[in-house]
């Protein structure tokens, strides 16, 4: 890929991962009956901001995941209070726009003091209009429009509070839930691209040659069947072949290959990897046929097992002290993976991007104050208590949550940035 398509590439799977599961929550909230106020890719500052229905879309300036803003989850912004002087729009004996300033210049309305709001149950609004008491209805959708900025009420029927703890747990568990199925059709889809290995197969193929590596500099090309590497006849032992490159860093290995019926013979060096072996950057596999559905699917279910018990091994040693503080990356880390990726093709950046989906389905179930998995166990509680907790207690476990996430996020960040500025 060139360098534009290098960076478009790793845009859009930040983009597809985090907004698939915005979705998920935005889609089961919006079935629920709640009033999704806003739909956001990123946090901090506003880049770009449309309105459509009930909803706001926001892109917001940090690129480390969204949110999906229901009426209910955080106190209203704009209020109503009694003794304020408001200007009101009436259609069809309903309040359908209630204006707190520039009250001169709101024409067709009706002027009062208000005495008496209720915008959660009752749905009304008392005025004092030169000095008399007038009462309306108010519409369910109607707006509160200050400093040039409309907010529609949510009665009480539209907070997410008020919905029975099946359909909130739902709106929650669809965010992760949304990420597994990307991640398993993206699996599906490489295993497509892939192929399954025929039967009985005698030979490895190269099916491709990592840039800036050993490889890379002589001979090999994608398509050569490896015959041997150091007189030892590979056949389709992939294994094998690993096993002697790995174990030869800074010795020259000797590789024939057969590349179009004519036999090469070629000499590279393996360099040294973090992990202490061998490494030419090569990847090789046995001849490949189509995948049938039923391949696909099997592939697919096999590939999110194997990816599942990967990431939680890395939880596990991350737990027990096996990684440092200082070995973590954060987000600009995940992008330059992603990019150096997003080179190889697209077949190896449809495996990743399935494996960052999986990831953030993971990680946004952990059991952490702020993400899903925390507010599902609040939820599980409500359940069992038969009411929900304290909303204040549980906002400020949530706060606190997010501080700590977000000051991680400053640490793996400030990690990444070293790195760059390391070379490493």
């Amino acid at each position: 890929m060139g360098m534009i398509q290098v960076v478009l590439s790793t845009v859009l799977v930040f983009f597809v991962i985090v907004t698939i599961h915005e979705w998920g929550h935005y889609y089961f909230a919006k079935r629920a009956g709640i009033l999704v106020r806003e739909f956001a890719i990123g946090f901090g500052p506003k880049l770009f901001s449309v309105k459509r229905g009930e909803t706001r879309y926001t892109l917001r300036l940090i690129p480390a995941g969204g949110f999906v803003r229901m009426a209910g989850e955080d106190p209203e912004i704009v209020e109503v209070q009694p003794g304020q002087t408001v200007a009101v729009r009436i259609k069809d004996n309903q309040v359908t726009r209630i204006f707190l300033d520039r009250l001169d210049e709101r024409t067709g309305t009706v002027r009062g003091e208000v005495e008496d709001v209720d915008l959660e149950r009752r749905l009304s609004i008392s005025l004092l209009v030169e000095g008399e008491p007038e009462r309306y209805d108010v519409h369910p959708q109607a707006l509160v429009i200050a400093k040039g900025r409309d907010t529609q009420i949510a009665p009480i029927d539209r907070h997410f509070g008020s919905k029975p703890v099946g359909k909130k747990a739902m709106a929650i568990f669809a965010g992760p839930m949304m990420n597994f199925i990307l991640a398993f059709v993206l699996y599906a889809v490489y295993a497509q691209m892939v192929g399954v290995p025929v039967e009985n197969p005698d030979k490895l193929i190269i099916s491709s040659i990592e840039e800036k590596m050993p490889a890379a500099g002589v001979d090999l090309k994608k398509g050569d069947v490896v015959e041997s590497v150091n007189g030892v006849k590979i056949g389709a032992d992939l294994e094998q072949m690993i096993d002697i490159i790995g174990k030869s860093p800074g010795k020259p290995v000797e590789m024939i290959v057969n590349r179009d019926g004519q036999v090469h013979t070629i000499k590279v060096t393996p360099m040294l990897n973090e992990l202490g072996v061998g490494k030419v950057g090569i990847s090789a596999s046995p001849p490949m046929r189509s995948a049938t559905f039923t391949e696909t699917i099997s592939r697919a279910a096999t590939l999110m097992k194997v990816s599942t018990e990967f990431i939680f091994e890395s939880f596990k040693m991350l737990i027990t002290g096996q990684f440092k503080l200082e070995d973590l990356g954060g987000p600009v880390r995940t992008a330059d993976m992603t990019a150096e990726i997003a080179r190889k093709g697209i077949v190896q950046l449809t495996s990743w991007t399935a494996l960052l989906s999986l990831y953030l389905g993971i990680f946004n179930l952990l059991p952490v104050p702020a993400l899903d998995g925390s507010r599902l166990i609040f939820l599980g509680l409500e359940a069992v208590r038969r009411k929900p907790i304290d909303p204040n207690k549980e906002s400020m476990v949530h706060f606190v949550g997010f501080a700590m996430l977000m000051l991680l996020m400053l640490v793996v960040t400030y990690n990444d940035i070293l790195r760059l500025v390391r070379g490493e």
